[in-house]
């Protein structure tokens, strides 16, 4: 887990380094705050510049669940990853990527056993409607 941890910071650090070389050698005179704010608000932005077309075309074709649980996925990562780090942090625990791949792993299973009684409530209630006519 902190191998991967490191691999990451090891990636954000040479970025961080490349963006203060470009403020450096350009002369923008940009604080570190300055370029977090640029950075981050540019690449958020692009983020939801691609993410929004894609969002749309699913709710178009009715798929409002799977916005649902990319969403929800996104929040578990996060705060599985949180909790690693936080356990290393305090010295609660050990930081472990099996722990975070063990809760994700759960999240997947209670959103398949959630996805089939969705899908045979939807099945019974089609069934109901055609017995209707």
């Amino acid at each position: 887990m902190r191998t991967i941890i490191y691999y990451f910071i090891s990636i954000i650090t040479k970025l961080h380094a490349k963006f203060l070389s470009i403020n450096d050698n350009h002369g923008l005179d940009l604080s570190d705050k300055q370029l977090h704010f640029l950075v981050i608000g540019l690449f958020g932005f692009a983020m939801l510049v691609v993410i929004q077309p894609v969002f749309r075309w699913l709710i178009k074709h009715h798929m409002q669940l799977l916005i649902t649980f990319l969403y929800a996925f996104t929040i578990v990562v996060v705060i599985s990853f949180a909790i690693e780090i936080g356990q290393a942090y305090t010295g609660t625990g050990d930081m472990d990527f099996y722990d975070i791949a063990s809760g994700i792993l759960g999240f997947f299973v209670a959103c398949a056993v959630y996805l089939v009684l969705y899908l045979i409530y939807s099945g019974m209630k089609g069934m109901k409607k055609k017995s209707e006519y």
